[in-house]
This record gives structure tokens, C-alpha cells and sequence, in this order.
């Protein structure tokens, strides 16, 4: 999608933003893209949902700056998402969010120097091992009745809360995520996240390289949706260029994301048995997910890192038995997804584990941009595929599956009923895939014309999207990742609070969240 901007004054920003939600029901805001945008200044961009037309629009801000500090009216009171989305605004770029209860960094040290997204900013290699002294507080920004810039502390928690500390060094948080919880006895009472421990500066790493170049850092962010990262990025490339793919290329693409869907969904399902104890389902799984990525290995010629979709098509076109292969996956997948039902999913300790733990209503699910199965589980029909198609997917039947329990069970139930959709999908296209070229040739050095694109796709945990920013050069000016666990990570304070500390393992296996994939 093109972005055309609209653009309201500073003054009246806060307004006009709350007016776009209750009036024109834009209450899905999709990702804040953080932007120096040069001789402009600092400013942020703004996408958004309306999720009953599905329409989309984006809202461009620059920021004022009092004391070298750039400044923006909070959305935070508007949209729940944004508590997450500014500070990692704040912390990449500086801008300091008025009226937001908590500007601390998200990514990076507290003692951090400078903001690396500013394009004056200048890499320094010096590194220090001394610990981070974390505060225990947060800035509010605010400008007084003489309209300067003034801040006041906002205690986290008070002298006598408990906090204890699930990760980063913790199995159930699925890599190296830090939850601090605040508990009273056994109940959590606030949970706050804390990222960035293998923050790589991706998006930053993307500004100095060519649009080939960049395509292989996709598959280092949710290895278990490599293929729809890459999907998102060359997307947007290629609308960008108005680049026209043949049909063979989209049938292909369409098959390999729902492969890697499957891929996902399974050791998903495997990993919610094992952090609740349960080991045989996970092996199952590991079992079943080897079939899968047999059939996708032959023609990728990878399992986990799957460099494929290139800038115009794919690398390759398919292996001569990759039809044959496919075919034999969906007929031995298809009895075979009731076996985690029967050993794990219907077990009485797995529904007293599940059920009713980490609520959630779709109101708050739309506010906190809880995308994907995690969502769906809640009644919200927010499949990019089904909204925004792409490539095959409007081309061929199945079913979004929309749940009503609003709870970690309903939120794993979502999951093994989409396997079969992956599989209903793969089984109208695979006997059909046209003739024709895997690859539209390009010019030996990519431009992309001026302008702003956002290109999203339906990933294994929810949405993901890709904004580019484009100066006419063989780089991206800005190139921002929407990625689907930061806004995931941000719901489980809400839905954890009231719950018993073990339901933290339940509900955070059941949101599906990939550290790489938020952290960037």
C-alpha cells in the first residue's frame, strides 16, 4: 500500500488522533514508525485499521524540540499499544512521547549514549560489561502553563512490592526475555517487559545496504516464519518498483508460506505441552514437523534459514518431486493434527491449565494490537489474508478461524484448527501451479522510486509488516519491521494481572511470541 498522509497541527494532534478512533473507527493501530526524515527533523508515522471496513490510512507528525529534546503528544491513552511503540520510538530516536506515564528505553542500556536511528548519529564500539543500573522509575514529559518542557518520576512499583524476575534465563520465556513481575503472594499484580538482548539494530544494519542485501537479515527475526518475513520485504520492494509477478510465482509463494505455517504450528503446539510438563506431544511434534520440512528443504535447500523469495520471484523454481512430496505431507498430516487433541489438547490437566487463564477481550485485543491466533482466539477477524489478500489467498476457499473463549485454551484450539486450513490451502494449489517463470528478471542494481510503502502478510503469530522509505537510492532511506511479538509481549501485563504466577508460563506459551522476531 502507498502511503498518502494525512497531516493535522501539533496542537490539535491528540484530538484529531482520538477523533480518527471514535468517529472514523480507526481503533487498530498498526505500528509507529520512529523517523529522521533530514532537513523535516524528527517525527513519527502513524498506520492505521479501521477493523470493520478494513481500510487503512497513516498519519504524519513532526516533532517540536525544546532544549534539543524532540517532543510528540502521547497516543498511549488512545490506543494501548502505543505504551510499547513510542518508548521504542524514545529509545532509537529520542523523541520523548507528552503525557506517556513511563519513558524509559525498551531496547537498548539505560546508559546508553546518543539515539543510533538519528542519521548523525556516529557508532562508537566501546562496550562496557559493568551491570546496567536499571531505575525503578519512569519519566513523564509535560509542558507547564508557561509551555516548557518539564518531567516528573513515575515509581514503578513501591518499597514494599515483591518482584521477581521470569528470564532472561528462563525456558518458558522461549529465549532470552525478561518478564519483572510485581506479586502479591501468588497473584501478579504488574508485569513489565524488558527487551533488546539480542537487539541487532536490523532495521539500522538495513540503511547501508543494497535491497538484495537486505533480504537475508529477514530469517534471523521468527526463524519459524522466515518465509513470510522475506514475503513481506520483497512485497513491499516490489510494489514499490511496480514490479508485475507471473502466477507460477505466486502459487509457489502462497504454498511455501502455508508449509512454513505448518512448520510453526507445530512446534507451537509441541512447546505449549512442554512447558506445562507434557513431553510426549512435543516429540510428536518434532516428529511430524521433520515431514514438513523435508518437503520445503528439496526446494529451498534449507530447514530453518530459508533464503527463497527474491526481489522478482523465487531463487529456484520447485523440485521435480516437490508436488509428489506435498501431496504425501497432507495426506499423512491430515489424521494426524487429532493426535496432539488426544494426547495433550482434551487431557483434564491441560483444560484446568488453560481455561480462563489470560483473559482477554477482542476490545482490548484491537487496542493492544494483539494480532494473529492470539487474537482470532477472541473473536477479532483480523487475518491479513483474508483482509488485505495477497498473491493466492483470495483465490482459493478457507476458513479464518475466530474463537470466543478469549483464553490461553481458545488461543491453542485456534492454532491446531489452522493447521487444517494450511493444509485445505496447499491442497487446492498444489495440483494447479501454472507454467511460467519462477523469476522476473531486474536490473543488476534495485532502485526503488520515491515515496512510502507498507506491505503486511499473515505471519505464524500474527501480523507483519514492512514500511519502506525510499529516496530513489539502491538503499532504503528507513526501512521499519512490524514485528509480531513486540505488541504480543505488551498484552500479557494486562492479561496477567489477577492470575496465579504459574498461569505466566500458560499464557506466554500460548501468545506465541519469538524473541528474535521482537527484538530485531
Amino acid at each position: 500500500m502507498k502511503l498518502e498522509f494525512l497531516s493535522f497541527d501539533f496542537d490539535k494532534f491528540a484530538s484529531e488522533m482520538q477523533n480518527l478512533k471514535e468517529k472514523k473507527h480507526f481503533d487498530y493501530l498498526i505500528t509507529i514508525v520512529g523517523e529522521d526524515f533530514g532537513e523535516e527533523g524528527l517525527g513519527c508515522i502513524y498506520i492505521l485499521e479501521n477493523t470493520t471496513t478494513h481500510e487503512r490510512c497513516s498519519v504524519k507528525m513532526l516533532a517540536k524540540t525544546q532544549k534539543e529534546t524532540p517532543y510528540i503528544p502521547t497516543v498511549s491513552n488512545i490506543w494501548h499499544v502505543a505504551d510499547l511503540l513510542e518508548r521504542e520510538v524514545y529509545d532509537f530516536f529520542g523523541i520523548v512521547f507528552l503525557g506517556h506515564p513511563d519513558m524509559r528505553r525498551l531496547f537498548l542500556r539505560s546508559d546508553f549514549k546518543g539515539y543510533p536511528f538519528r542519521k548523525d548519529w556516529k557508532f562508537d564500539d566501546s562496550y562496557t560489561l559493568d551491570d546496567d543500573n536499571e531505575p525503578d522509575y519512569g519519566l513523564e514529559y509535560y509542558l507547564d502553563k508557561d509551555g516548557v518542557l518539564q518531567s516528573k518520576q513515575n515509581k514503578l512499583f513501591g518499597p514494599d512490592a515483591y518482584v521477581v524476575n521470569i528470564g532472561p534465563q528462563h525456558p518458558s520465556t522461549h529465549g532470552v526475555l525478561r518478564l519483572q513481575t510485581v506479586l502479591e503472594g501468588e497473584t501478579v499484580k504488574r508485569v513489565y517487559p524488558h527487551l533488546g538482548y539480542i537487539h541487532r539494530g536490523i532495521e539500522k544494519m538495513c540503511e547501508s545496504m543494497t535491497y538484495p542485501q537486505t533480504l537475508a537479515l529477514t530469517d534471523r527475526l521468527n526463524y519459524l516464519s522466515a518465509m513470510m518475513h522475506r514475503h513481506a520485504l520483497v512485497g513491499v520492494i516490489e510494489e514499490g518498483m511496480g514490479v508485475e509477478l507471473t502466477d507460477r510465482i505466486k502459487y509457489i509463494r502462497t504454498i511455501m508460506d502455508e508449509l512454513q505455517r505448518l512448520d510453526s504450528h507445530l512446534l507451537y503446539v509441541g512447546c505449549c505441552a512442554q512447558d506445562m510438563g507434557a513431553l510426549t506431544a512435543f516429540l510428536y511434534s518434532m516428529r511430524d514437523r521433520e515431514h514438513v520440512l523435508n518437503a520445503m528443504e528439496e526446494t529451498t535447500g534449507g530447514r530453518l534459514i530459508q533464503n527463497y523469495y527474491r526481489i522478482g520471484g523465487l531463487q529456484d523454481d520447485i523440485d521435480p518431486n516437490f508436488v509428489k512430496n506435498v501431496k504425501d505431507l497432507i495426506k499423512y498430516m491430515k489424521p494426524i493434527i487429532q493426535e496432539y487433541v488426544d494426547v495433550f489438547g482434551d487431557n483434564i490437566i491441560t483444560h484446568n491449565r488453560f481455561e480462563k487463564v489470560g483473559p482477554m477481550s477482542m476490545e482490548d485485543c484491537i487496542s493492544y494490537a494483539v494480532t494473529g491466533p492470539a487474537g482470532r482466539a477472541s473473536g477479532w477477524k483480523n487475518d491479513v489474508r483474508k483482509n488485505h489478500p495477497y498473491d493466492m489467498y483470495d483465490k482459493v476457499e478457507w476458513d479464518q478461524i475466530t474463537m470466543t473463549g478469549c483464553d490461553t485454551m481458545d488461543r491453542y484450539t485456534c492454532h491446531i484448527q489452522e493447521m487444517y486450513q494450511s493444509l485445505r490451502i496447499i491442497e487446492q494449489l498444489i495440483d494447479n501451479i501454472p507454467e511460467g517463470d519462477f523469476y522476473v528478471k531486474q536490473k543488476p542494481i534495485i532502485k526503488v522510486p520515491e515515496g512510502q510503502w507498507y506491505f503486511a502478510v499473515e505471519g505464524a503469530s500474527g501480523e507483519f509488516g514492512v514500511y519502506l522509505d525510499s529516496r530513489g537510492d539502491k538503499s532504503p532511506y528507513r526501512l521499519k519491521m512490524r514485528p509480531m511479538g513486540l505488541s504480543l509481549t505488551g498484552a500479557l501485563d494486562p492479561m496477567l494481572r489477577g492470575q496465579k504466577i504459574a498461569d505466566l508460563v500458560a499464557t506466554g506459551a500460548a501468545i506465541d511470541f519469538v524473541i528474535p522476531d521482537i527484538d530485531r
